[in-house]
């Protein structure tokens, strides 16, 4: 072994890193229905990642990064519109209308649209048996999540369907996005990536939201302190520490052990939805909630490919 291998990680900073990713994610869904109680969703979402992507490319920038190409800001447009303007875009119009919690849920369907896209366009291996068992539980979970709230237990029962078609909108084109950023690298630093991308996203959460007339009597007297504080922790943790955690679990764990995220924040969504935003639990939703929980285990960790390391 040469003296150039990098050390392993220890395992309280594994452990910190997961934490984060689990707990500050998980979290984001309650505390974006908190900021969007009094401002403009949109408006509120692009400058969250402007402001965050901005820090973040000028830090990557200041720390010696060179300068991204054209092409780079070209790969970084098309992935932050997906990943961003559509993903975060759709899933801040989602808390408007939906609980927190069901919103975290169904955007767990994101690993599932991953699973058949990557197959169908020959990125990803057929799906195994436990993978294809998993998107059968994912389907009947959404089902029962659907039902659930198109049976009048959310409070503006007309806006439901609008809720969750922006929602799984939002999970498929982030899907998309997600695959096209496989081969398509904005930067050689993630992070510098990351930023370019927050950058674009969010300029293109802005210019829908005032195109969508988000600004039109909109006041900043009107923002409650409780907005303004959830405001900053979209910033800082949600779009800035937890994401950079997340980027250095990709580089030191196994892709898929990394993405087990994506089975745990649905469940501290949901906790977190009913321990402070007063949000309803029955058997029906904890039922799609477990099963879609269920499918995210399997699709996720069903579809590892063993390797053996020397």
């Amino acid at each position: 072994m040469s003296d150039s291998t990098p050390a392993a990680p220890s395992r309280a900073a594994l452990l910190t890193a997961f934490a984060l990713v689990y707990l500050i994610w998980g979290s984001t869904y309650v505390v974006m229905k908190f900021a969007v109680a009094t401002m403009p969703p949109l408006l509120m979402a692009g400058t969250r990642y402007g402001l965050a992507g901005g820090l973040l490319y000028a830090y990557m920038r200041w720390q010696g990064e060179p300068a991204p190409t054209w092409r780079g800001w070209g790969y970084a447009a098309i992935i932050g519109v997906c990943l961003l303007g559509f993903g975060n875009g759709g899933t801040t119009l989602g808390v408007v209308y939906l609980p927190s919690s069901i919103t975290a849920l169904l955007v767990a369907t994101v690993p599932m649209f991953l699973a058949v896209l990557g197959w169908a366009s020959g990125i990803s291996p057929r799906p195994t048996k436990w993978v294809t068992l998993g998107l059968g539980a994912g389907m009947a979970g959404m089902y029962l999540l659907v039902a659930h709230t198109t049976g009048g237990a959310v409070k503006q029962p007309g806006h439901t369907g609008l809720g969750v078609f922006a929602v799984l909108l939002a999970s498929l084109v982030w899907s998309i996005g997600s695959l096209y950023a496989k081969n398509h690298r904005p930067a050689d630093s993630p992070f510098l990536s990351g930023g370019m991308q927050m950058l674009c996203g969010g300029a293109a959460m802005l210019v829908v939201g005032l195109l969508k007339g988000e600004a039109t009597g909109f006041e900043f007297a009107q923002i409650t302190a409780k907005s303004w504080w959830a405001y900053a922790y979209l910033v800082t943790f949600g779009s800035i520490v937890a994401f950079t955690a997340y980027i250095w679990l990709l580089r030191v764990v196994e892709p898929a052990l990394a993405g087990t995220y994506a089975f745990v924040n649905p469940v501290v969504a949901v906790l977190l939805g009913w321990a402070f935003a007063g949000e309803v639990l029955n058997p029906q939703m904890l039922g799609g909630a477990a099963l879609i929980v269920l499918a995210v285990v399997l699709v996720v960790l069903g579809g590892r490919r063993v390797s053996v390391k020397n």
